[in-house]
């Protein structure tokens, strides 16, 4: 793939530099080439590759059914486009937890076969020796704390987490373990804004929210969300800054008018 010239690619580096001098990260996620290429266009700091594919692409309930292929698949389409972006590429359920050599397989073969950037993992000090062993090999791992959604069957909701003062003090604990064990970044995703800035705080590497307030280095959300594609879903922390559902649909309508009519295609839409 050419690299122009005059992209900065964005680096771990870049984001740890961001973090330290103030200025906020932008991340989204994406997982198909069409649409990471306006992605990386528009000047995005981080593409994620999302296991939120499962939900979005796929149309599963929860992420957990997806498999290290299909998150193989589409980071590989997202790299295709990407001159700029650092891509971050979820490790899917069930492939590093409980086995750290299994992780460090899994993580290899999504930066071999993807040319991804780094990978993201949900947990905390549970899955360190999986973190650990992949980071030995070389590959840059980012966290996920707070409402972790591969676990949805374990807390039974997808509520705020870390109200209670003994789960805070363990997710604080975690962010510690994670930064020590030398991830480059860490998602917190719905938590009390509070213990966000709290976190953010006392660790030095770089805290991205989703739904955990402002008070953080960063913010990520769903591309299909965030643009109103997918027009179900309405968290609070949620804003639209498109309405592509309604868009796209009277697009479709008028299509489907035209050709039904013969005004589509015209005479100067033939050969």
């Amino acid at each position: 793939m050419s690299v122009h010239k005059n992209v900065k690619k964005v680096t771990t580096h870049t984001l740890q530099e961001m973090k330290n001098s103030g200025e906020k990260i932008s991340m989204l996620t994406g997982y198909d080439f069409s649409m990471a290429k306006i992605i990386d266009e528009s000047g995005m700091d981080i593409i994620l590759v999302g296991d939120s594919a499962s939900n979005v692409m796929a149309g599963h309930e929860t992420t957990l059914p997806i498999t290290l292929d299909q998150m193989i698949y589409h980071a590989s389409s997202v790299v295709r486009a990407v001159n700029r972006s650092l891509v971050v590429v979820d490790m899917p359920f069930g492939s590093y937890q409980g086995n750290s050599i299994e992780a460090l397989s899994s993580a290899i073969r999504i930066m071999k076969e993807s040319g991804g950037h780094a990978v993201k993992m949900e947990g905390g000090k549970e899955i360190l020796e999986s973190i650990q062993r992949i980071l030995t090999a070389g590959i840059p791992v980012m966290g996920h704390l707070g409402l972790t959604p591969q676990s949805i069957y374990k807390f039974g909701t997808y509520i705020v987490r870390a109200k209670e003062e003994q789960e805070a003090l363990n997710l604080i604990e975690d962010a510690k373990a994670l930064e020590a064990a030398g991830c480059f970044a860490i998602v917190l995703e719905k938590i009390p804004s509070v213990l966000a800035k709290k976190v953010a705080e006392t660790v030095s590497i770089p805290i991205i929210g989703i739904g955990a307030g402002g008070d953080v280095d960063g913010q990520v959300l769903v591309v299909h969300d965030m643009l109103g594609i997918n027009n179900e879903f309405n968290p609070r922390f949620l804003r639209k800054y498109n309405n592509l559902h309604d868009q796209m649909r009277t697009a479709f309508e008028d299509y489907i008018k035209d050709v039904r009519s013969g005004d589509f295609p015209n005479e100067s839409e033939q050969y």
